[in-house]
């Protein structure tokens, strides 16, 4: 099943498939010169979304927890994605420790975790779940909506080490994205590999800053295949150090606001796009896209931070850091509901992707909320495999093989960030 477009699959995104196509030896060298060079995330997944006149990544995941949403037939590619990562990391690894997130409650995750619990099994390796909870104190069964079990056991640190009760991994897989900020249980470990690296959890991470390195990217991209930049990338501001509660920070993000909306309006003009630009507000540093709020309208902020500041425990309050993005419109539909893709990537490889639903949004809303489905069958056809010689927007592989260069992209972007922040990294200033 392949999601349709809400209008006729011409115009800029068409062309951009064409020169994606074209361009496509091009482009599997540069990114395989790229990774000769920079070290991919262990993992990753990519929110897309198709414009119709852009396709551009909205939100890059760097612990992704929606495995169980691949289908079994793309396993392989999951587990062989897994066999090189751990062979660059750790060629003589046996043991795997995965740590979860704290909360457990969500069926939907302790099904990621048995699909990834699958995945590195399959990869030749023997592998645990350790909790970094401080509830959790022994050993505990964990019930799967199949009726199946997974042990979860409380994370000891020993001499430098952790590991759970007689079992010392070479490797420790975060799934916790450490929102909350980084434990010293896992610091300063002795000879032990620990991925994502600390500097990768929203305790230090900054969606600006991964987004200025994909204007990096997109750029180069952009020049690599004749296409101008904007097509594949959002524009964004940064408006850290305001307080929505005060009268200057709402017209601080005010003219933030205005300022981003005025240079998407010229890049409408440009390409003769007649829908209303606009905005999305969310925060700088914080893992899923809590407290998001689109404006069409700079007129718009106030009255939306008076809700934001009036709902108790909204993140938006006190001092803020925020990011303003350009907001990319979804015209892709499933079943009428609004669809975007999600692709899911292991060291430097696409090994699959679904798409996320949701009956009640619109296609200037975020997805990535309560309500929101999953319809794994999209990604069936490899996006390594394209149908050359098919007009454009006719052929699925060559839609999803487009998707699968905006996410790796995008994961290429994840990794210039991280050798940026990377705090043991040596500077040459």
């Amino acid at each position: 099943m392949v999601p349709h477009l809400v209008t006729a699959l011409t115009g800029p995104i068409n062309e951009l498939e064409q020169r994606v196509l074209d361009s496509m030896p091009a482009i599997e060298r540069w990114f395989r010169l790229e990774w000769m060079e920079h070290t991919p995330p262990f993992y990753c997944s990519v929110d897309v979304r198709n414009a119709g006149f852009k396709l551009a990544p909205v939100d890059t995941d760097l612990f992704p927890s929606g495995w169980n949403n691949l289908t079994p037939s793309m396993l392989p590619l999951a587990v062989q994605a897994a066999m090189a990562a751990i062979e660059k990391i750790c060629p003589e690894a046996r043991n795997l420790l995965i740590i979860p997130q704290n909360d457990l409650r969500s069926a939907s995750y302790l099904t990621n975790l048995s699909q990834m619990c699958r995945i590195f099994h399959m990869a030749g390796l023997h592998v645990r779940l350790g909790s970094i909870n401080p509830d959790v104190k022994k050993s505990t069964l964990l019930k799967l909506p199949d009726g199946e079990t997974m042990t979860l056991e409380p994370v000891i640190r020993t001499r430098g080490r952790v590991g759970v009760k007689d079992f010392d991994p070479c490797t420790i897989l975060l799934n916790n994205d450490l929102v909350a900020g980084v434990p010293g249980i896992l610091e300063d470990l002795s000879e032990q590999y620990l991925l994502p690296p600390l500097h990768a959890s929203w305790s230090t991470r900054r969606r600006s800053t991964h987004f200025k390195t994909y204007e990096e990217v997109a750029k180069r991209f952009g020049k690599l295949i004749g296409v101008d930049a904007w097509l594949i990338n959002p524009m964004f501001d940064r408006c850290g150090g305001i307080d929505l509660a005060t009268a200057d920070g709402v017209e601080a993000l005010t003219a933030r606001v205005d300022t981003l909306l005025a240079k998407v309006k010229k890049k409408y003009k440009e390409y003769g796009i007649k829908e209303k630009p606009f905005v999305v507000v969310k925060a700088d540093n914080l893992g899923s896209n809590a407290g998001l709020m689109s404006v069409r309208d700079s007129k718009e902020v106030a009255a939306l931070a008076l809700k934001a500041c009036a709902v108790a425990g909204h993140p938006f309050h006190g001092v803020l850091e925020l990011i303003l993005q350009e907001g990319v419109l979804t015209l892709e539909r499933m079943n009428d509901a609004v669809a975007e893709p999600v692709v899911y990537m292991m060291d430097r490889y696409v090994v699959g992707g679904f798409y996320r639903i949701h009956a009640e949004r619109g296609m200037d809303e975020d997805l990535n909320a309560p309500g929101s489905s999953y319809v794994s069958l999209a990604f069936d056809q490899s996006t390594h495999l394209p149908q050359l010689g098919v007009r454009p927007g006719a052929s699925a592989p060559n839609r999803f093989y487009m998707y699968g260069v905006v996410g790796r992209l995008a994961m290429l972007a994840a990794s210039y960030e991280l050798e940026s922040t990377d705090p043991h990294a040596e500077r040459y200033d």
